[in-house]
């Protein structure tokens, strides 16, 4: 399984379902892979076409197969709605090293409710990582060659 680190580019949805009746909802998005969780700003007022135009970069490690997008919209003096979700594989991009901004199917219950803009660029680790928090390294002297491990 690939290491390294993960750039998420968020360009922008369009087609959402406003989820505000009086208004333009104000959208942000919740994006997740495995345990890191981030939120980007609030679209205020952008309601079903918001851009955001943000990075994201996340730490990939073993079991990293997909990032999780979640689109929310903030209310105040409520609890924030739901607007819909897309899952991403990352498989692809971990054999292409980059993906452009590219369209993905949002969905609420399984129906189709517009799409979201996003860009990915994987990094590979050039060790491949530390496995487990032990990492070895060869150093160089004079064409002598030494290993040494340290524990973080």
């Amino acid at each position: 399984m690939p290491q390294g680190t993960l750039e998420v580019l968020l360009v922008s949805a369009k087609g959402l379902e406003n989820s505000d009746y009086l208004c333009n909802m104000d959208p942000y998005v919740i994006l997740t892979c495995r345990t890191q969780e981030k939120k980007s700003s609030v679209a205020s007022g952008q309601g079903a076409e918001p851009e955001w135009n943000e990075n994201f970069v996340f730490t990939v490690s073993e079991g990293a197969t997909e990032l999780n997008i979640k689109i929310m919209d903030s209310d105040s003096g409520t609890e924030d709605d739901f607007v819909g979700e897309a899952t991403i594989s990352l498989e692809p991009l971990f054999s292409e090293g980059s993906l452009p901004p590219t369209p993905y199917n949002v969905v609420k219950d399984q129906q189709y409710c517009g799409e979201i803009k996003i860009g990915l660029t994987f990094t590979p680790d050039p060790e491949g990582g530390c496995d487990r928090g032990y990492c070895a390294q060869e150093e160089s002297y004079d064409g002598w060659k030494e290993s040494s491990s340290s524990f973080s």
